[in-house]
Formats: structure tokens, C-alpha cells, sequence
């Protein structure tokens, strides 16, 4: 039959088994530091920053800091969702399998189906802007405007970050340590170095000392605290990555949760670190002048703070959207495994490479439409290419509410054996769950306005990143219904609780 599964479509294995089977995944291929810098890393920290920081400041001007701080808390809500969804259910599937598992399969597959869709959404952007940070970093600017040569390279990038995620986790992990390492210290050096001229007072801008006000979120209020909100839940994406890779990690149980929570502790460090310092050097005035060049603004401003040695922070920025071209697609690949083992989409997607023991088929079919997306929307403008980016909060959103809310769910038959399952698996992931969903409901608002996309343009009476989301969803619901009809098995599963002897760590005895 079509649909049935290959010898290489097998369940997710046992957290306690070493050897891997015909269709699994290479256990233990890595550790924990391993996944707290994909974690890291696939949030883009440099290039979030640099993408984030003029239009935050823009909005609230000194309170930027404060904006970044409350972003940061439905992240950590969400991400304490995902360490305790991880310790009874180690699928690499994560939203999907869970909110599965808890909710039922129509609601699993659309979790599943937003995570595979932000690396279609992404990955060409990222893979663009280290190409043009890199061009810039080493004086090759007339290449970084041409079109041409910068399309060319990006395909040229995915490719081969693709191809590093095919040969194998443990390098992916070589090549993520690298840039990280390349990456904090040139953001570290940047900061060191705009604080100390501003309390030297030989900035160039228009420098103000930073104060402990600047912490407050809600100094802007109203509809500007609502629009750094989302851009600031933007930057923090992409840290549950370390729980996607959950069966290749050593310690299954609880290392990618743990991963998951840290990498969110050690982005807020760094993003107040470099904001504080970021608009104590430049000023809200200047930042706000210039906040219409995205991410180029760390540009203007490497040459102001750095001098000569600029080239430092396009660097970092480089090396930020080339580690997240890489660990982007991790997600997307290792969800549309989970769905294909479950028969929630084609076998075909379930496959392993029986010597890299990756999932090599689905992890090129998302390069490959990643490939097509940015070609496609590249060709109708750079604004729409941005346009693409804004959509990407719709998805964002919608998963780790859905998340949030699977995890009180599935653990609600021990909410009340103490107040921490109470505190930490029940009201904090619905809390975070309901931020989340308020943000969703304010940026459909906002988007349906088309004077506030990048583009300015209408398509059919709505701002295109509105469209763009809506045409995702119902081509999730397309293909949710061709599934549908073509296999009956995934949808007859129906939802449960959290295994008992897992949730209180007793290990299955062996068969």
C-alpha cells in the first residue's frame, strides 16, 4: 500500500534504548551544551537584535529594554511547557506529538504543520542576510547590492547548511559551537565597547547614560508597548530547537527541556546587554531615525561605536543568520518526521539515511521549498520578503500557545499533587499560553491594515503578511484533508493523560 510505512518509518524510540534501529534517529548523538547552543543559536540572537532593535526603539523609545525584558516571560512559560511535555513524550515531533497526544490529531497536525511552515518562511531570509552581512564584512558592498549575486549565494548557503544537517547532528553541533563562540564575543565586544565610550563621553551620536527606569515594560503603554511586544517575541523564537533534536540527545529525558529553558535564560543576558547599550550610545532619537533600515541599522551603527574594526559586528550578524540558516530547519525537518512515522503525512517524509542516521528526505524537502519561497517572493520585492517575516509571528504564536495550553491538559490529573505541578506545568504555561494568544489576536489586527506591512500594499483589501498567513492555513487545511481521505490510522487516535510512572520518573521495566 501507499501509505504504509517503510522499514526506516518507525516509532520514536524508547528514551532508555543505545542502539538505534533500521528507521531511528543516532542516539546520544550529542550533549547538553550541544543543545543549549543550537537552542541559541537558532534564535539568530545577533540578527534578531539587528532586525529588532531600531523599529523596538521606534515604538518606546527608552523603555526598549523593558520590552525585551517582559518578552521574555511567556518565553520562559512556554519553554517550562516544553521541559515537562519532553519528560513524558520524547518525540522529535515536540508540538505536534504533544499537542496530539493531549488535544487529539486535527489539533496536533495544525501545531505541526505552523513549525514546518516558519522554516519555509525563514530560512531564505536568514540564509540572505548572512550572505549580505558577510559580503559587507569583507568590503565586497557592490556585491551586497546586487540581487543576483546575493540570490545566487543564499541558494548556494541553504545548500550547503542543508547538507551539514544531512551528514549528521554531531556536526551540526562542530559547526554551531563555532559560530557562537564568533558570535557572543563580537556582540560582547560591541556592547563593551558602546558602554565604556558613553561614560568616557567620546560617543559620536548623541549618548544618555542608562537608568533603572529604562526596565519598566510598561513606560510606553498603550499600542506602542503592544507592537514591541511582538517584535520582541520575534526575536526570542526559534530556542526549542534543542528539544526537537530530544531523541539524539544524551539524557533524553530532561537534557533538551533543560536545553530549551537556559537558552531563553542566556538570550535575555545578552539582549539587555546589547539593547542598554545599544540605546544608551545611539539614543532613542537616533535609533528611531533609522529604524527603516532593519537590520542594516547595526551597520550604521558598528562604524559609529566600532571605527575601524566594524567589520566585528557584521561579522557577529553574519555568523548569527548562518548558524540559524542551519539549526532553522531542524524543526521543520525532524517535525514532518514525526507526522510521516504517525501516517499524518507520506511515508516518504519518515525516511533515514541509513549511514548518517538523519532524516535526510524530509530535511531537503524543506530546504528545497524554503529555496523556492524566497526566490519567489524575493522576485516580487524586498518588502515583501520582510512582509514574509512579519507573518511569521501568526505561527509563532499560534504553536507555543497551543503548547502551552497541551501542557496543562495533558498533565491535569496531577496539577494538584503540589503547588510547584500546580505553579509550573498548569498556570504558567496557560498564562504564557494566553500572552501568546493575545499577541495573536493583536497582530491579525494589525496586519489587516496594509499601511503596516514593509510593502504598503494591498492584497485583496489586507496587508500581505495577513494574507501570507492566511494562505498558509488554508493550505495546512488542504492538505489535512488530503491526508484525511487518503489514511484513516493517525486520526483515529484519541486523547490521553501523561503516563503516571513518567510523569513521577519511573522508568518502564524492560520487555
Amino acid at each position: 500500500m501507499a501509505d504504509d510505512v517503510a522499514d526506516t518509518a518507525a516509532p520514536p524510540p524508547s528514551a532508555h534504548s543505545h542502539e538505534e534501529g533500521p528507521g531511528e534517529l543516532k542516539h546520544n548523538a550529542i550533549g547538553f551544551v550541544d543543545a543549549l547552543v543550537i537552542g541559541i543559536n537558532s534564535t539568530s540572537p545577533a540578527y534578531s537584535l539587528a532586525a529588532v532593535i531600531g523599529p523596538v526603539v521606534a515604538l518606546v523609545s527608552i523603555y526598549a529594554p523593558g520590552v525585551v525584558l517582559m518578552s521574555f516571560v511567556p518565553m520562559l512559560l512556554i519553554a517550562s511547557a516544553f521541559f515537562y511535555l519532553n519528560r513524558v513524550d520524547q518525540d522529535c515531533g515536540t508540538t505536534f506529538s504533544w499537542v496530539t497526544r493531549s488535544m487529539g490529531p486535527w489539533a496536533g497536525w495544525l501545531g505541526g504543520w505552523a513549525i514546518m511552515m516558519t522554516g519555509v518562511l525563514v530560512v531564505g531570509s536568514l540564509a540572505d542576510v548572512a550572505v549580505g552581512f558577510g559580503l559587507l564584512a569583507v568590503g565586497l558592498d557592490s556585491w551586497a547590492d546586487s540581487a543576483l549575486v546575493r540570490q545566487t549565494l543564499t541558494v548556494a548557503v541553504i545548500l550547503v547548511m542543508t547538507a551539514i544537517c544531512v551528514i549528521g547532528t554531531e556536526a551540526s553541533a562542530h559547526v554551531q559551537n563555532v559560530l557562537i563562540l564568533a558570535q557572543v564575543a563580537c556582540l560582547l565586544a560591541f556592547a563593551v565597547v558602546a558602554i565604556y565610550r558613553v561614560y568616557a563621553g567620546t560617543g559620536t551620536l548623541d549618548p544618555i547614560r542608562p537608568e533603572i527606569t529604562w526596565l519598566d515594560p510598561l513606560g510606553a503603554g498603550g499600542a506602542a508597548l503592544t507592537g514591541g511586544l511582538l517584535l520582541g517575541v520575534f526575536m526570542y523564537w526559534g530556542w526549542e530547537s534543542a528539544v526537537n533534536l530530544t531523541e539524539e540527545v544524551e539524557h533524553s529525558e530532561t537534557a533538551p527541556g533543560r536545553a530549551g529553558i537556559w537558552s531563553t535564560i542566556v538570550l535575555l543576558v545578552t539582549y539587555l546587554s546589547v539593547t542598554i547599550a545599544v540605546v544608551a550610545y545611539a539614543g532613542p532619537t537616533y535609533l528611531a531615525e533609522n529604524a527603516g533600515e532593519e537590520e542594516f541599522v547595526f551597520a550604521l551603527l558598528a562604524g559609529e561605536v566600532m571605527g575601524g574594526w566594524d567589520w566585528v559586528v557584521l561579522f557577529a550578524v553574519s555568523t548569527s543568520a548562518l548558524a540559524s540558516t542551519q539549526t532553522t530547519i531542524i524543526p521543520s525537518s525532524r517535525t514532518a518526521l514525526s507526522m510521516a512515522r504517525r501516517h499524518a503525512l507520506p511515508s516518504v517524509f519518515a525516511r533515514i539515511h541509513p549511514r548518517f542516521r538523519t532524516p535526510h528526505v524530509s530535511t531537503w524537502a524543506v530546504a528545497v521549498v524554503a529555496i523556492a519561497w524566497y526566490l519567489v517572493v524575493s522576485r516580487i520585492s524586498e518588502n515583501a520578503l520582510f512582509d514574509s517575516l512579519t507573518a511569521l509571528s501568526l505561527l509563532i504564536a499560534f504553536y507555543y500557545a497551543l503548547t502551552g495550553v497541551a501542557c496543562a491538559v495533558y498533565y491535569r490529573r496531577h496539577l494538584t499533587e503540589s503547588v510547584r505541578s500546580f505553579l509550573l506545568i498548569g498556570v504558567g504555561p496557560l498564562v504564557g499560553a494566553a500572552l501568546l494568544s493575545w499577541l495573536l489576536v493583536e497582530s491579525v489586527v494589525d496586519m489587516s491594515d496594509p499601511a503596516n506591512s514593509y510593502s504598503g500594499v494591498s492584497w485583496f483589501g489586507l496587508g500581505p503578511p495577513l494574507v501570507i498567513g492566511i494562505g498558509i492555513v488554508i493550505a495546512g487545511l488542504v492538505v489535512m484533508a488530503g491526508r484525511r481521505l487518503a489514511t484513516g490510522a493517525f486520526w483515529r487516535e484519541r486523547p490521553g493523560v501523561a503516563d503516571p510512572d513518567l510523569v513521577h520518573g519511573r522508568k518502564p521495566e524492560p520487555l
